[in-house]
């Protein structure tokens, strides 16, 4: 395939010199002769092992060319791969200055030059950019030029996790390759663009694709500043933080896993917020700030008052509430946020109707009692074992739970309005009409 490159920093330098690696005839677009000159020579415009002598064999070959005419690169080509920076504002937004005047270039220069055989060409951000940039900006762009020059545009979002130092190994065996796209000619340009990779291309919601950079970096940076906030309270207690790190990382159960990176309800249960709590007061005796573990708790309460702020919104007093435990499978009531939902919701007035398949008020023992009387002492009334029970008159059903027989209720018994706090609970409930998720 032709593809032309437009921004030749690292990201752009280190996609186009691998791609012309794997047979495809590459053209990198800049406005900056400083980048252009070095690739046309057969060197790198940026320092990354191994990077100078893909790039000479690249351009040895005929397959790696730098200009800085978008003209020269659009003849023909197939696919734009956006690779130009997305700096930061003064205010913390992203700049897309530089993503408008890509488009702007392709799409005046798309006026001027032979289309590839197709006429499809496939415009592609690889650059970081907030959920919303293609549809609401590279879609505008583009506007009145859908067909300009015998041209018909697509667009996509094609994000790249290249770490420098490792940029070129990252590009070859990435750990995902993911395409956001609503355009099926696209996705399968791009599947064949990088058909050569050893890790299958997902075609997904162009947003999906978007918000996927963004959640990987944030989630490396919580990572980086959890294991500091560990070191720096541990150090304390002549504790060496890398040792317990170290072991932490050999949990690929719970540590290292998918298991608690889903979007839904609170955490709650007997160890999670005890323990938590207990972490930060040790950081107090030591005069020591903890500001991520100590949002960590700030954020779990603002799950919690974000849904008793959506049923608020909702017409009707009459709740179901599908699950009453900490997690399903378990009577364990202590610091479950179901308890502390429903203790909230009843203290403003609603008639709340709880259905827990495993919760009996009369086998309830220790803390675990002591912890639901002091939250919902009438629990006996407002309990019942039938989840159709619970659900009949009600106006909103809040549900946490997956036990079937509650999955079944909801769908012969559907209320107006249903919030998912697992995101479990299947297809065909999140087909129904007033479904919607916690956090989706």
């Amino acid at each position: 395939m032709k593809v032309a490159v437009f921004g030749l920093g690292y990201v752009g330098s280190v996609t186009a010199a691998c791609l012309a690696a794997n047979g495809h005839d590459v053209w990198g677009v800049d406005v900056d002769t400083a980048k252009v000159d070095p690739i046309t020579e057969g060197r790198s415009p940026v320092v990354e092992p191994g990077l100078d002598e893909l790039m000479a064999n690249g351009v040895a070959a005929g397959r790696l060319h730098a200009t800085t005419d978008p003209h020269l690169a659009l003849e023909g080509a197939d696919v734009s791969l956006i690779c130009v920076g997305t700096p930061s504002t003064a205010s913390g937004s992203t700049d897309l200055t530089y993503i408008r005047r890509a488009v702007q270039d392709i799409a005046a220069a798309a006026k001027d030059v032979a289309p590839p055989d197709s006429g499809f060409h496939s415009i592609v951000i690889r650059s970081t950019v907030p959920p919303g940039t293609v549809d609401d900006v590279v879609g505008p762009a583009l506007a009145g030029e859908l067909s300009t020059g015998g041209f018909t545009f697509g667009t996509a979002m094609c994000p790249e996790f290249l770490r420098e130092g490792s940029g070129l190994a990252d590009f070859f065996a990435p750990p995902f390759v993911v395409v956001g796209t609503a355009d099926a000619r696209v996705g399968d340009a791009l599947t064949e663009l990088f058909g050569f990779l050893p890790t299958p291309v997902q075609v997904v919601d162009v947003r999906t694709a978007e918000a996927l950079k963004y959640a990987c970096n944030a989630f490396h940076a919580t990572k980086v500043s959890f294991a500091n906030e560990m070191g720096r309270i541990f150090r304390f207690y002549g504790v060496d933080s890398r040792q317990v790190m170290e072991i932490f990382c050999q949990d690929t159960s719970l540590n290292i896993s998918p298991y608690y990176l889903r979007p839904g309800f609170a955490f709650g249960g007997s160890c999670l917020p005890k323990d938590l709590r207990s972490v930060l007061h040790l950081a107090r005796t030591n005069d020591t700030d903890l500001p991520l573990l100590a949002g960590t708790l700030a954020t779990n309460e603002l799950i919690v008052r974000d849904v008793v702020d959506r049923v608020l919104t909702s017409p009707g007093r009459e709740v179901a509430l599908l699950g009453l435990s900490f997690k399903t499978a378990t009577d364990d009531l202590r610091e479950s946020p179901s308890v502390e939902l429903a203790e909230r919701l009843i203290g403003k007035g609603y008639n709340l109707r709880i259905y827990d398949s495993i919760v009996n008020p009369s086998r309830l023992v220790g803390a675990n009692k002591r912890h639901v009387e002091s939250k919902l002492p009438h629990l006996q009334r407002v309990l019942t074992g039938d989840p159709v029970e619970a659900l009949r008159g009600a106006d909103l059903a809040l549900v946490s739970t997956t036990d079937a027989e509650a999955v079944e209720a909801l769908l012969s018994h559907p209320p107006a309005r249903t919030i998912d706090l697992s995101g479990r609970l299947g297809a065909q409930v999140e087909a129904l009409a007033g479904y919607e998720g916690v956090g989706w």
